[in-house]
């Protein structure tokens, strides 16, 4: 257990949290609430220990594990996804080598009474306890299913950290903290870098978890699923019950019911003496009841209503202009960047006042068709036009935001594009999407990236577009800013592309479904409920048919001869194929290392005067590179043949 005594954090003079209190449990997986600024990420570091509070302690076992996923920052290395997420078995190994030192002095001494040879039992049966706590695990296939499931495919396990983006880098160092199995799994918006089937299959393995798990997140159907006790932070304090986000939140809102009545109650029995003692105040004989009567008032204990936000900004989109009736029309839609095929023959078409979710594994093309539609990229085959000059279309992307003017401030930027009615409310609308108080005099040069991000969302939402794409909207988002976008955004009579992870966002906001996978796209006609339900049949169907394929196979036993035929076929040509891959992965590292040293070598000043040279250099760094992508394309083919082999069995 860990506990969580009398916590204290100050920040020049303003008080973060006051003397709080709480214990974490094996397997309790906690949902940590609480506005933005609330200092919900500042509690999980403070438990993590790379925060110290002002004052208050927290304590743990000698031998308690934490695992920190922050919002930021995660693996960047030289070596392979797999090396790096191996890297996760370090502390088996650490346990085993100390194991095998204790052991060896144990069998060298007899001193068997002394504290030493003692303390070093006692260590062994820590070392021992972690050990089964970790359990007997299958490293590489651990590592495989984990990496899979948080949706890496094999392909990628050779590729070197540092060249993926910091989202997939987060996901690496995710796996690690699961395939560690601490005590206590601390994590800080961890679904914000995944897509929606690895949300899910990251909810299963909490649920399942034997350790205890503390959430940040804003994610309200990911808390509901993992969750089974939330620990609400505001004006410095907690509130702290046994139910998961919707459940907590609905016995919030009767706590303070209940607290209302009776501060109601309260305020009526201290009238009713307020008033007898002005009443008798001038009276001797009654001056002893008076005063009695205000002493009484003075010993009151006055009950204070929590601090829940209610009050929310009613926005609406300004009325969009009539646009024509198809918005989109993509018909034979490829893109390729380089050799990459991205996109392969898409159709797709758009109408007016249709909503659409874009949905399925980061880098399965969701924002290259987005960017395709708004024009910020080429196609490469076929054909995708807008429907005409009636079509007023606003884009959101996070990068979006960059393009704004830096000397402009918060306040500016919306006051600028804001008209008629919502101008009186330019201040609450800020404050909808975080910015308050001074935050809106801000110069937009100094902002976060996720203040840009939401700035941006909010001076979209400004203008009269008649057409919408929003590429991960609500990644910056607290609870409050999303339920107010997404009912601006149903009450919006205009055709929407909206591309997110976000279940409970989607859910009843889009009429269409689209799913992109495997360079293909595939239509569900409903929301994301109707998708996730028919993605369950689907899968439930695939393995009844795995299933009778199975039965079939071993149906099939009672034909030896047959059998010990197709066995030799088959392990002729699984063997076959598992020798190519090892020559395609030594061919990649190899390649690596060569375009490695070449871009290492262009750092050298003295190369830059000689222009022959460098031109050579370029020459060969280019032919290698495509030389890599030949090898990593045969690499891929090669695992997927073998995959296809296994599953068939001949």
């Amino acid at each position: 257990m860990l506990a969580v005594s009398r916590l204290t954090v100050e920040f020049g003079g303003f008080t973060l949290f006051n003397d709080i209190s709480y214990n974490i449990n094996p397997k309790e997986r906690i949902g940590l609430i609480g506005k933005n600024g609330a200092g919900k990420s500042t509690m999980l570091k403070i438990v993590a220990g790379q925060n110290l509070p002002t004052s208050g302690n927290i304590s743990k076992p000698k031998e308690y594990k934490l695992g920190y996923l922050p919002q930021e920052g995660g693996a960047n290395s030289d070596v392979s996804v797999f090396k790096e997420t191996e890297s996760a078995f370090q502390e088996i190994e650490e346990l085993n080598h100390n194991m095998d030192e204790i052991s060896k002095q144990l069998a060298e001494r007899e001193d068997y009474e002394s504290d030493s040879y003692l303390k070093l039992i006692e260590t062994l049966n820590e070392i021992t306890d972690r050990l089964n706590l970790l359990g007997s695990v299958n490293v590489e296939s651990a590592i495989e299913q984990t990496l899979m499931g948080l949706g890496f495919e094999r392909r990628d396990f050779i590729k070197p950290v540092k060249n993926l983006s910091g989202g997939w880098q987060m996901r690496i160092e995710l796996a690690k903290i699961l395939l560690q199995r601490p005590d206590l799994i601390l994590l800080d918006e961890p679904t914000n870098h995944l897509d929606i089937e690895s949300i899910v299959w990251l909810e299963e393995f909490l649920t399942a978890y034997e350790g205890a798990v503390l959430i940040v997140s804003h994610d309200r159907r990911f808390l509901d699923n993992v969750s089974n006790r939330t620990i609400e932070i505001t004006a410095g304090r907690i509130y702290d019950l046994n139910f998961p986000y919707s459940k907590f939140m609905i016995q919030r809102d009767e706590t303070r019911r209940v607290q209302l009545n009776a501060k109601k109650n309260q305020e009526k029995q201290i009238k009713q003496m307020e008033d007898f003692a002005s009443k008798y105040r001038a009276k001797a004989r009654q001056a002893s009841r008076v005063q009695s009567k205000l002493k009484a008032i003075d010993k009151i204990d006055r009950i204070e209503i929590d601090d829940i936000e209610t009050d929310r900004i009613k926005f609406h989109f300004p009325e969009p202009p009539r646009s024509s009736r198809v918005i989109v029309d993509c018909e034979d839609l490829t893109k390729s960047y380089g050799d990459k095929l991205v996109l392969d023959n898409i159709d797709f078409v758009l109408e007016r006042e249709q909503k659409v979710a874009f949905v399925g594994r980061n880098g399965e093309g969701k924002s290259t068709l987005a960017k395709v539609i708004a024009g910020f990229t080429d196609i490469t085959n076929g054909r995708c036009k807008l429907g005409g000059a009636s079509i007023n279309m606003g884009f959101y992307a996070q990068h979006q935001a960059e393009l704004m003017e830096g000397n402009q401030t918060v306040f500016d930027v919306i006051d600028n594009a804001a008209k008629g009615d919502i101008r009186t409310q330019i201040r609450n609308l800020l404050g909808a999407f975080l910015f308050s108080g001074d935050d809106v005099y801000k110069k937009v040069a100094v902002l976060s990236g996720g203040e840009k991000s939401r700035l941006a969302l909010c001076h979209l939402l400004l203008e009269p577009y008649n057409f919408l794409i929003l590429d991960e909207p609500t990644n910056h988002l607290d609870m409050n800013s999303k339920d107010i976008l997404k009912e601006a955004l149903q009450n919006f009579s205009g055709a929407v592309i909206i591309i997110s992870h976000d279940r409970e966002f989607l859910e009843g906001l889009t009429d269409r479904t689209i799913e992109f996978k495997n360079k293909k796209v595939k239509e569900y006609l409903g929301d994301i409920n109707y998708f996730l339900e028919s993605k369950k049949i689907q899968s439930i169907q695939d393995i009844e048919f795995k299933d009778k394929v199975r039965q079939e196979k071993n149906n099939s036993e009672n034909q030896p001869k047959k059998n010990f035929s197709q066995d030799k076929q088959f392990q002729r040509a699984k063997q076959k194929i598992i020798k190519q891959i090892e020559i395609n992965e030594e061919l990649v590292v190899k390649l690596e290392e060569d375009i490695q040293i070449i871009e290492n070598n262009f750092s050298d000043l003295e190369l830059h005067k000689n222009p022959d040279k460098m031109r050579d250099m370029q020459i060969d760094l280019d032919r290698l590179k495509n030389e890599l992508t030949d090898a990593m394309s045969e690499w891929e083919t090669s695992n997927n043949e073998l995959e296809k082999l296994e599953e068939n069995g001949v």
